[in-house]
């Protein structure tokens, strides 16, 4: 994927996340977004929650060696024992989220084609009711699987402690602070976030 336009653009708009932009180099954006149908991704996103990325990650491969070909339908999920996922590491309320969520695509869950026609918020609205989902998961499919340019989680962490650094804050931001902030980075913000998680990684020094 070509990002060289959106990189020109949030670089003509916002002086400190190019200087952010020279030091990290090219976005691979692209090399994290995902391929797999709806259920796998949902399913991923509530098993890495809070958790560290190579705990989540042990965790999840258990998961999808229970099951043939490591990759599990909705009746799958829904026919495993509990115990069974306990195996895996999951703990009681993921399992039980686990089950909403294939039940939940069992009773007719858009797929992520149906998705793909349905704008940002719509899309929030309806997967926002599956237990475990939470806006910011699905900020995340929105931004790695359904590959939106425009997508800002103002409750990340990661985008928050990126933010206070780079933009020499005294505390966290707040969520309207990173709206305010993030309306310069319009449409390409979720490639904004892509740099400023990579800020985190590197030394960058403040250009104001």
């Amino acid at each position: 994927m070509d990002y060289s336009i959106a990189i020109q653009t949030l670089k003509n708009s916002d002086s400190i996340l190019a200087n952010v932009i020279e030091i990290v180099g090219d976005c691979q954006l692209y090399q994290v977004q995902q391929t797999q149908d709806l259920l796998f991704s949902l399913s991923r996103s509530i098993l890495y929650q809070q958790l560290s990325g190579k705990a989540a990650a042990a965790i999840h491969s258990r998961f999808l060696q229970l099951y043939p070909q490591n990759l599990p339908t909705a009746l799958d999920i829904l026919n495993t024992p509990d115990e069974v996922l306990r195996t895996a590491g999951i703990s009681r309320p993921k399992i039980v989220y686990l089950k909403d969520l294939a039940q939940k695509v069992t009773d007719g869950l858009p797929t992520i084609e149906q998705l793909q026609v349905m704008d940002d918020e719509e899309i929030v609205k309806t997967l926002t009711p599956i237990k475990g989902i939470g806006r910011w998961t699905v900020q995340m499919l929105l931004m790695f699987r359904l590959h939106r340019l425009d997508v800002l989680p103002v409750d990340d962490l990661g985008i928050r402690a990126a933010i206070r650094h780079l933009y020499a804050l005294a505390q966290l931001p707040d969520k309207k602070t990173v709206e305010d902030l993030g309306r310069r980075w319009k449409p390409y913000r979720s490639v904004a976030c892509w740099y400023l998680w990579r800020s985190l990684e590197v030394k960058t020094s403040l250009v104001k």
